[in-house]
């Protein structure tokens, strides 16, 4: 089943990740095996930690983004308006707040912007977000996967693992085979990832990203002299916790951190992502 692309589903999709449990009726179901079972048989997402024969745990499963757990519920009125797929025009309130739409939003000041990203930023917000990747069908910053309401599945593997994102079919890869980031790596649109482990958190440093790139849907700069750090922690059977820092010196004054919630979705799978199959969008793209 492929997916039709429709760039102000950029708002239903935002909502979907802000509800407390997205419904999806797209793939068929299978019990995920060796799942911990509450007493009325159902997955137990408070259950231990699976881990690895290396005694590692284990990231791997289908991964859907939460709302920080101190954020409020949507007002009612916002729900059926973001549920109808609003037009970027009159995106909620709840919608503009979110990790997806503003990183910064959770910051009393916003983002610690360099003043010609902060510019930058402000021209990206007048224009729509329109410029923005997602909505060419290009692939997604690392910032926008982790946040967006479509799901992601992880891999893992002794020496590598591996995010399939259902958002435009994206794949990446992050080396935990002991190797260091590249001293001048070929910039990528995920950039390039190693990981290693400390205790039972797995410490990610991602660089090499191509210039420019955004993090959030108001367009939030990343340049290419800027890192990523993630820190994932599978906190129980169905959460995880990703603690990221964005260190980018010629974007903003000072290094930042925001913590992304996921929550795993046993028994799902990824659907079938096309973003240019009937592809609709770009000739409606216009400035307001």
């Amino acid at each position: 089943m492929s997916s039709m692309r429709v760039f102000p589903t950029l708002a239903a999709i935002t909502f979907a990740s802000l509800a407390p449990s997205a419904l999806r009726a797209q793939w068929p179901a299978y019990p995920a095996a060796g799942a911990p079972k509450t007493a009325d048989g159902k997955p137990n997402l408070a259950g231990p930690v699976p881990r690895t024969a290396e005694g590692k745990p284990d990231l791997s499963g289908v991964w859907q983004y939460t709302r920080p757990p101190s954020s409020p519920e949507p007002p009612a009125a916002e729900d059926a308006t973001a549920a109808a797929g609003a037009s970027t025009d009159v995106i909620p309130a709840s919608v503009r707040r979110s990790q997806f739409w503003n990183l910064g939003a959770s910051f009393p000041d916003g983002l610690p912007f360099q003043p010609w990203a902060a510019e930058l930023h402000r021209q990206r917000v007048a224009t729509n977000s329109k410029d923005n990747p997602d909505a060419h069908c290009l692939p997604l910053g690392v910032m926008q996967l982790h946040t967006h309401g479509q799901p992601r599945k992880m891999i893992q593997t002794p020496g590598l693992i591996v995010i399939l994102y259902e958002a435009n079919g994206g794949v990446r890869q992050i080396f935990t085979d002991g190797r260091a980031l590249p001293k001048d790596a070929e910039p990528w649109w995920f950039g390039y990832s190693v990981g290693k482990w400390e205790g039972d958190t797995l410490v990610v440093e991602s660089a090499g990203f191509r210039d420019l790139g955004w993090l959030d849907v108001e367009g939030s700069p990343l340049t290419s002299s800027g890192k990523i750090i993630e820190r994932f922690r599978r906190v129980d059977y169905g959460h995880l916790e990703i603690a990221v820092t964005i260190d980018d010196p010629k974007a903003y004054t000072k290094p930042w951190s925001v913590t992304v919630h996921q929550r795993l979705m046993p028994g799902e799978d990824l659907i079938e992502f096309v973003c240019q199959e009937n592809e609709q969008d770009a000739r409606h793209l216009s400035v307001k």
